[in-house]
């Protein structure tokens, strides 16, 4: 019965082991715009911006649109990408730090502004961060508990050995 307790310190050991070797993912900046017609997600990696623009009525994207992005005194014009998306590529993008983006989509003669506020990647990352030690804490207490059951037995099983019980 000795290896009960053995197997437990192993099971805790990797356990913690696992939980200091996974490393969080990094999350990108991201900013999230609408308009009456229009919702733009933009998705800042490094100095690019990754722009999807769909429609709020039914939701499909907007490949036919001429997509502007002002943001920190910039004014870009975005390049229409074979996926359907837009990308805006300057290096004053990499700066760190929350900032207005405003896009212009012009579709069909029609323009619409609108604005949003980019967040960086240290709030996205706290808040996945949260999930992850909630999650490990969790795993911690269910170890726990059935190491815990796992005495209990062979306390019980060693007690009835002693007194001569099968």
């Amino acid at each position: 019965m000795k290896w009960i307790g053995r197997s437990a310190g192993l099971g805790i050991l990797l356990l913690a082991g696992s939980a200091s070797i996974a490393a969080p993912a990094v999350a990108a900046a991201r900013v999230e715009a609408r308009s009456k017609s229009f919702l733009a997600v933009g998705v800042l990696q490094g100095d690019q911006m990754t722009i999807h623009v769909s429609r709020l009525l039914d939701n499909a994207p907007v490949h036919d649109a001429s997509v502007e992005v002002a943001m920190r005194a910039l004014k870009l014009n975005a390049v229409a990408q074979t996926d359907g998306s837009y990308a805006v590529r300057n290096a004053d993008f990499a700066a760190s730090g929350p900032a207005m983006v405003a896009f212009t989509v012009t579709q069909a003669g029609a323009t619409e502004k609108m604005s949003g506020t980019l967040e960086g990647p240290a709030a996205a990352r706290s808040l996945a961060d949260n999930g992850q030690v909630r999650q490990w804490l969790w795993w911690v207490l269910n170890f726990g508990v059935c190491i815990g059951f796992l005495l209990l037995y062979s306390r019980r099983s060693k007690a009835a050995e002693a007194r001569g019980e099968d």
